[in-house]
């Protein structure tokens, strides 16, 4: 629902601000008073084309901006998809226009492109004569439309036929990744066995070629390790004709037992002392047993050369020996799948049937319900054309026959008219505009505006060419759809504009030679002289009356 709207230097409308509420809201003034261009700035503020000629005379840009409540639960959901959610109640919309063509679309205060803006805001409003804002107009909306006027069961039984839909659908894409061409399924299984085997046969351990690697390092290092082992058990403990660090120490600890004996204040080094002494003889007793325990065996480096070869060339699976043996494990598991494939697609295949024969059976019944309310549709459509004068025309749903199970049943549905005898049903969206087409518009929105989650509708001089008792009849359609919705009319009939329960006057005022259109709220007492004005007459107490009298019969 909109709630307000704010438009600046938008052809006449210098500055407008206006606030509105449910029900049903007439639009009235003078011919030329620009009673049209508020139905143009929402246009343009819901996406609509937006002209550089809507930019007021030497002004260089033009601002719509509105805020809606309580929007379709549909676009609430895009909204939040796309991150615009909106959290407080109300959606926020602003569109410029510039003279240099530039365009600037926000939602929530942040700008978004064109594209998406038009996406985010469509299904807010119902803009009668603007075929992108009508869902009428939309092949793709009339199916949704015939299941929501057949209620809360048929709603059921459609949910129930998707969700039957996605299972044989989802049993189908199955099928099809597991129907590779037989040769190809062959030469998948010879290249799977071959590079298993490969792996296999080097057999790989997890830490394998780092301990390669160390081990290698250490061989071809012996040399440069022997010699300077060597030289470390020399200083340590041989000393090769030096005295060794072995001796040295030894030595001092002799001098401080010597001293010992005679001053026991030196049992802070003697300790100490003795302490290195022994650590440095196990550390060269560790140093021995390393030395005699280095083997240098050029066979085994040959062996550790040859194993690094043959797990290098198992680098095509893996950068790393757990990569390939995780390439391993994928093999097995594809190779398994491959030769129980045949068993697996029999399985698949008797549970795609037995989903095939559950949706049939569901669609069907969802065929024949859609039957009768395309029926009852056109029956109710027949008695509100009638009140509007077109008792001759025709309507029919027409269905079209879907091969495959999917998603929204076994049929598309399109809405076919016509509006004289003798003349053949066309799709709405081909019907020819005019009178015809509005009162048409009129009636499809009075039975089923209930059922559509667009909560604004406007009608633009949707009493174009009626006249008698069913100018009568379309302002009781106009109020009817009302309840509970919001309808803007912008009418010159005084028999509709006696429904609204909200009433603006246009008038065009001149201000510093500058003309501009001014949009007023009317008082109850205004709108009796605004309705007086369009009934016309010379009399003007007598149209007075006659406006107070239209009024009372509607309350």
């Amino acid at each position: 629902m909109l709630t307000e709207i704010h438009v600046e230097n938008f052809a006449l409308m210098e500055a407008v601000q206006l606030s509105f509420s449910r029900g049903l809201t007439i639009f009235s003034g003078e011919t030329g008073t620009g009673k049209s261009m508020l139905i143009d700035a929402l246009g343009v503020l819901l996406g609509g084309r937006a002209s550089t000629d809507f930019i007021r005379h030497g002004l260089e840009k033009a601002l719509v901006e509105g805020i809606f409540e309580e929007c379709p639960p549909e676009v609430l959901e895009g909204l939040a998809e796309a991150g615009y959610p909106v959290e407080d109640g109300q959606l926020i919309l602003s569109r410029e226009i510039n003279r240099s063509g530039r365009n600037i679309c926000r939602v929530q205060g942040r700008t978004v492109p064109l594209t998406l803006y038009r996406t985010l805001v469509q299904g807010l409003v119902d803009i009668h004569g603007q075929m992108e804002h009508q869902s009428l107009f939309n092949p793709d909306s009339h199916r949704g439309l015939l299941d929501a006027f057949g209620g809360e069961q048929q709603l059921e039984l459609l949910k129930q036929v998707n969700q039957s839909a996605k299972n044989y659908r989802g049993l189908l894409q199955r099928e099809q990744q597991l129907l590779r061409s037989e040769a190809d399924r062959e030469r998948r299984e010879d290249i799977l066995r071959y590079q298993i085997d490969e792996i296999t046969a080097v057999d790989p351990q997890g830490d394998e070629e780092d301990s390669l690697l160390q081990e290698k390092k250490r061989l071809v290092n012996s040399e440069k390790i022997m010699g300077n082992i060597t030289e470390v058990y020399s200083l340590l403990y041989e000393g090769n004709g030096q005295s060794s660090a072995f001796d040295q120490i030894g030595q001092s600890r002799k001098a401080l037992q010597e001293i010992f004996r005679y001053d026991k204040g030196c049992s802070t080094m003697l300790e100490p002392i003795e302490s290195i002494y022994y650590m440095i003889e196990d550390l060269a007793s560790q140093v021995m047993s390393y030395r005699e325990g280095f083997d240098f065996d050029p066979g085994r480096l040959d062996q550790i050369e040859e194993r690094l070869i043959q797990l290098q060339r198992l680098r095509k699976y893996g950068h790393t020996v757990q990569e390939v043996l995780q390439t391993k494990e994928e093999m097995l598991k594809e190779l398994h799948t491959i030769t129980h494939l045949q068993g697996e697609l029999e399985d698949l295949r008797r549970d795609k049937e037995a989903a095939r024969r559950d949706y049939t059976e569901k669609a069907k019944e969802l065929s024949r319900v859609r039957a009768v309310q395309a029926q009852r549709l056109a029956e109710g459509l027949k008695k509100e054309c009638a009140d509007l004068g077109l008792e001759k025309s025709s309507f029919q749903v027409h269905f079209t026959a879907l091969k495959e199970p999917q998603v929204g049943g076994a049929e598309q549905a399109e809405f076919y008219f016509s509006a004289n005898v003798g003349e053949p049903l066309k799709p709405l969206a081909k019907v020819a505009s005019g009178g015809e087409m509005s009162r048409l518009m009129l009636a499809m929105k009075s039975l089923l505006s209930k059922i559509e989650s667009v909560g604004t509708f406007v009608f633009d001089e949707v009493d174009s060419g009626v006249g008698g008792r069913t100018i009568q009849k379309v302002g009781e359609k106009l109020a009817r759809i009302a309840e509970g919705k919001q309808v803007f009319c912008i009418t010159h009939a005084p028999q509709v504009a006696a429904f609204g329960d909200h009433h603006f006057g246009i008038q065009k005022e001149i201000i510093n030679e500058r003309t501009r259109t001014r949009i007023q709220y009317l008082t109850e007492d205004e709108r009796i002289h605004e309705l007086a004005r369009m009934l016309g007459g010379d009399e003007e107490a007598i149209a007075l009356e006659h406006a107070r009298k239209l009024r009372k019969k509607i309350q």
